[in-house]
């Protein structure tokens, strides 16, 4: 396994279902799954999905810049660190973020998110 390899795949498959068909990302989440959204904690794949669709926007596009990787513990885990651009429809300007995920693998060798951390970044 090639973790670069890894997190690239995982990355452009998480954001363009986010880009597309938000709900569909609970199948990434677990119950055990917690998201830090700009300081708000949220644990469990639903309630995930509830925070995420009820976001004040119905259409985005995110530009990713960097990712960053790291293998995490003898599990097989992985840290996916990722920087990018999030343009929401209407809006001139796009928003800095960054966001970073904690990849456990799955018994059908995939992986959910164990934990994912976003942060607008403010210039």
């Amino acid at each position: 396994m090639d973790p670069d390899a890894v997190a690239k795949a995982f990355v452009e498959h998480y954001y363009s279902t986010f880009d597309t068909n938000l709900a569909t990302l609970a199948n990434l989440y677990r119950e055990s799954s917690m998201l830090t959204f700009e300081g708000q904690k949220i644990q469990g794949s639903s309630n995930i999905v509830a925070k995420l669709t009820s976001l004040p926007f119905q259409q985005c596009k995110h530009s990713i810049t960097t990712v960053d990787c790291q293998p995490s513990g003898p599990s097989g885990g992985m840290l996916v660190f990722v920087s990018g651009n999030l343009q929401l429809a209407g809006e001139q300007h796009a928003l800095k973020f960054s966001q970073m995920f904690h990849l456990m693998p799955t018994p059908q060798s995939s992986f959910y998110v164990l934990n994912d951390i976003f942060r607008l970044n403010y210039a």
